[in-house]
């Protein structure tokens, strides 16, 4: 498999090259040439699979031979130690669980199976890699322990300051050894300016082996496609509709979820569900991409204004023309919205979402209520363990949640983060 840049096609790269390069070098992200089918007895005999054997066959679509098969069926293994339930709520609502990794989010998938990619291709290099990574919350935290320890790999998180959940900064800002966490003064879109800047930085990139683990990187998106397989798996063959709805914010979920229907899933619709940084839902109601200066919301890992994922589904539908919406559409839901759904699910069901996934849950609500009476079934993408939102969970359903143990013993830890402003001169000055 080639990858190309969404900036020029004529770049020309392999799947080793993505991986560590992170973006091409005017800025562009890495895509395949093509989306590679899977075979047709896997997805018509799917139920016959194990969950990692399904990984690895679509791992394989996109790596190839540049990693062998024994070497990537470890990885995937190695990676992927920890199930994606689908929990049946009702006949219609089923809810994707991505919260049992080691820090209870779906940022556990793409970080861990690029950790081991990458600590594979760097051994034996001789020159230490530099990973920087802008966080609106859980991907820091994801990448850090993700990364935690892996030999000849420095990795810098950038994080808002003031702009996550506490539980989140503790699980990014009290690691040592190769974790350097970076407090900024701004918003995550400041952050995911300032690593753009510096891979496109002359100095930087010739004194440093500089790349991303941010949803940037096309090796994250490879193994969030996994779940997606898995959770059709789960659908027990019932032959309905598919509706999807992903919590979005930098569209990394959902380009992976689309990835895993252009290789034959049979999910019908995606839906982007948005918070009020609706810069996404706006684009889907006029195809005019308008960024936005990103706010707070208490479901933060949303809070993006400029998503650079938008690069790559574009690609995927002719530069964003009307086809687009054959597979996608968008809402966005306030932090009320938001505090109702989390209710209405406890209510209703005695679920425990956190807010994303309550943003999640009220879209796809508002796109099955406009069905006229055609049975579906639908999924909901929760991507986050209540317990990291703790406070604002509490609030709403009147009850304690349990913090799961690991959650626990992070939150005692002491913060270990170096504070900057969004300035490039002072990031460039801690990475030389």
């Amino acid at each position: 498999m080639k990858y190309y840049s969404t900036r020029n096609k004529n770049i020309s790269v392999d799947f080793k090259t993505a991986l560590m390069q992170g973006l091409s070098k005017e800025g562009g992200l890495f895509m395949p040439e093509s989306i590679p089918a899977l075979p047709k007895p896997v997805i018509s005999e799917i139920e016959k699979y194990s969950y990692n054997e399904l990984n690895y066959i679509a791992a394989k679509e996109f790596i190839g031979n540049e990693i062998p098969s024994e070497k990537l069926q470890d990885i995937v293994e190695a990676s992927i130690n920890f199930p994606a339930p689908l929990i049946e709520l009702g006949d219609e609502l089923n809810i994707l669980e991505l919260f049992h990794g080691p820090t209870l989010a779906f940022k556990d998938f793409g970080a861990r199976f690029m950790s081991k990619t990458m600590e594979y291709f760097n051994a034996g290099s001789g020159k230490a890699l530099n990973i920087l990574v802008a966080t609106s919350g859980d991907t820091g935290s994801a990448v850090a322990n993700g990364f935690y320890g892996a030999e000849g790999i420095n990795v810098f998180i950038l994080y808002p300051s003031g702009k996550i959940s506490a539980i989140q900064e503790k699980q990014i800002a009290t690691l040592d050894k190769n974790i350097t966490a970076l407090e900024v003064d701004g918003t995550f879109d400041d952050c995911q300016n300032l690593v753009k800047q510096a891979f496109v930085h002359k100095e930087l990139n010739a004194k440093l082996n500089l790349t991303s683990a941010n949803s940037i990187n096309i090796a994250r998106l490879i193994p969030q496609m996994f779940y997606y397989i898995g959770a059709y798996k789960q659908l027990k063959g019932k032959k309905r509709k598919i509706v999807v709805s992903v919590p979005s914010g930098n569209l990394g979920n959902i380009t992976a979820g689309i990835f895993s229907k252009k290789m034959g899933i049979p999910f019908s619709i995606f839906i982007g569900a948005s918070n009020v940084n609706d810069s996404f839902t706006e684009f889907m109601n006029t195809l005019r991409f308008k960024p936005k200066k990103s706010v707070q919301t208490l479901s933060n890992a949303m809070d993006v204004g400029n998503p650079s994922n938008l690069e790559r589904l574009t690609e995927l539908y002719s530069g964003g023309t009307e086809k687009i919406r054959e597979d996608i559409t968008s809402s966005s839901y306030n932090d009320e919205m938001t505090k109702l759904g989390i209710k209405e699910l406890y209510e209703k069901f005695n679920y425990v979402i956190d807010p994303h996934g309550s943003v999640g849950y009220l879209a796809l609500k508002n796109y099955m209520s406009r069905l006229s009476g055609e049975k579906v079934s639908g999924i909901l993408i929760e991507t986050a363990h209540p317990a990291k939102f703790k406070d604002a969970v509490e609030g709403v359903i009147g009850n304690k949640i349990d913090i799961p143990a690991r959650l626990a013993e992070c939150i005692l830890k002491e913060k270990k983060s170096v504070k900057i402003s969004n300035s490039l001169s002072e990031l460039k000055e801690i990475l030389l």
